[in-house]
């Protein structure tokens, strides 16, 4: 690429590269707060229930910071190309599919004003010398800058060119306009999808965390499909790495089919919405899996399966993770670090409404070893299940998706 500025100085230039190195190690925490401010800039709110969305814009950030700071470490104070990878140009054309159009001269504005000012801060505790510090940031200004222009121009080529070649953008959009709540009759969206609206629906979100995996994704697809026997599904490609589908039949399509085939197909994952049915019911299921799917990616949670029926109260509860880690820390003490039987235990009896007899044949245990493991389980936490069970059995239901959600940062 043509260089717009003079070549930097030796020290000027290791300066740099020093830098760039000790911001590489810390390449995902400043990802994910440049990842948590542009993303809300860039889209519609509607659209940031879904995970695999979110996911893989994290992942664009995060190619596009480590692009910019490996390149200075190579060549110190050059003009960086950006690079538009097979990933990225897949969640391009995933994009356009669904009718959604970036604001990305907006995203990077708000990226360069987070990643600017962490720039700055290491500058100055690295460069003791005021001269230096002009120099580096002059220089480093200049490329971070060109580097935002030439990266949204090189976005929206790609997103141009996309769009040229989808010829089933139009049914995306409909689909995106159903869920979103746009007004339509039942007899438009029945003729343009070709699915039956008039009957009972369950929307499924499929998805895997490994882009190289997709062949996995639409065999696991082609499974669940067969869990509406004698019904209809809808498929539709909703990113690179995720699945949108809707069952339906007289009757609710069988889950536990579903759960079956997610757990032979490696690294792919299922969110499931509860029935509902005609348009309405179409519409709340997809945004139930939505929420689902959102709760297992927030919580970091490698659950393969989950109802949002469930999980609602989860999910409301889990909204802020920093509140829900005090929430749990704060109902059960220290039996958030116990044996997950002992936490078992609890929760299966609580569940059961208390009945020790019932909660054994759950967990295929003897009535005495459950007695003993309800009992040191209340021993431990810190608020006492007779107390009040709803919070100690939400704590533990919790803990059950996320068991690490303690451990991830002190209260």
């Amino acid at each position: 690429m043509e260089e717009l500025w003079p070549l930097p100085t030796p020290e000027v230039s290791d300066a740099i590269r020093s830098l760039c190195q000790r911001l590489l190690t810390d390449a995902d925490a400043l990802t994910g707060a440049i990842a948590a401010a542009a993303l809300t800039t860039q889209y519609d709110p509607a659209l940031l229930p879904d995970a695999s969305l979110v996911e893989e814009d994290r992942h664009l950030n995060r190619s596009d910071l480590v692009q910019w700071l490996t390149s200075n470490i190579q060549q110190p104070g050059r003009r960086v190309e950006p690079y538009i990878g097979p990933r990225t140009t897949e969640y391009i054309c995933d994009l356009v599919s669904r009718g959604i159009a970036p604001d990305f001269a907006e995203g990077w504005r708000v990226a360069l004003g987070i990643g600017w000012r962490r720039w700055v801060e290491e500058c100055v505790a690295y460069c003791a010398d005021a001269d230096l510090l002009v120099e580096v940031l002059d220089v480093s200004g200049k490329s971070l800058v060109q580097y935002a222009l030439d990266s949204v121009a090189a976005m929206r080529e790609a997103s141009l060119a996309a769009a040229m070649g989808d010829a089933n953008a139009d049914a995306i959009a409909l689909i995106q306009l159903i869920a979103s709540g746009a007004p339509m009759t039942e007899d438009l969206a029945e003729g343009r999808l070709r699915y039956r609206l008039a009957r009972q629906h369950v929307g499924l979100v499929l998805w895997t965390d490994d882009p190289q995996r997709a062949n996995a994704l639409d065999e696991a697809v082609a499974d669940v499909r067969s869990a509406s026997a004698g019904g209809s599904a809808l498929i539709a490609r909703a990113t690179a790495t995720s699945r949108w589908i809707w069952l339906s039949g007289s009757a609710i399509p069988d889950l536990h089919h579903i759960e079956k085939v997610v757990a032979k197909a490696e690294n792919v994952r299922a969110a499931v919405g509860r029935p509902g049915r005609g348009l309405d019911g179409f519409r709340s299921s997809h945004q139930d899996a939505l929420a689902a799917q959102a709760l297992v990616v927030r919580l970091g949670s490698d659950r393969r399966f989950t109802a949002y029926a469930d999980v609602e109260l989860i999910d409301s509860i889990t909204k802020d993770p920093a509140s829900a880690r005090r929430f749990v820390t704060k109902t059960l003490g220290p039996l958030a670090e116990a044996d997950e039987a002992i936490r078992q235990a609890l929760l299966t009896y609580v569940q059961c409404g208390f009945n020790t007899t019932r909660a054994a044949a759950n967990l295929y245990a003897h009535r005495n070893t459950v007695e003993r493991r309800v009992s040191r389980a209340n021993e431990l936490s810190a608020v006492k299940v007779e107390d009040n069970p709803t919070h100690v059995a939400a704590a533990l239901l919790v803990l059950e998706i996320a068991p690490d959600i303690t451990a991830a940062t002190p209260c």
